[in-house]
């Protein structure tokens, strides 16, 4: 997340392999925790190194093969690095919510949105 001129905007990504607008995530290495899972994979999809912040809510879905996946989420706020896209993503758009609810592909990260918008304006104060 970060402040915009209007207020807080968040970063959504394509990910074309899924025709999809979502939030950055990914898969956990052996032996990686969660968190730090959800750092790298931020800086390898959008190029921007963040710091972690206030866990948000989860996402519960079954996979394209049935499988049930389970999706945890943080606040983050970029502390360095370039905007680029070499890793599975081909875009990135900085939004405000209201914009960014409007192109997420999946009902199931409007929950998240909220959650991360609520925790921007918390940290604000």
């Amino acid at each position: 997340m970060r402040d915009g001129a209007d207020g807080p905007e968040v970063l959504l990504v394509h990910r074309p392999a899924y025709g999809d607008w979502t939030f950055p995530k990914g898969k956990a290495e052996p032996g990686e925790s969660d968190e730090d899972c959800a750092v790298r994979e931020v800086e390898e999809e959008t190029g921007l190194r963040c710091a972690l912040g206030r866990e948000l809510l989860p996402t519960y879905y079954d996979d394209a093969k049935g499988r049930p996946k389970k999706v945890r989420y943080w606040a983050m706020t970029v502390v360095g690095g370039l905007l680029r896209f070499d890793y599975e993503v081909d875009q990135a758009r900085w939004l405000p919510p209201a914009e960014a609810a409007k192109l997420l592909s999946y009902e199931r990260d409007l929950d998240v949105l909220r959650d991360a918008t609520a925790a921007q304006r918390l940290d604000a104060n």
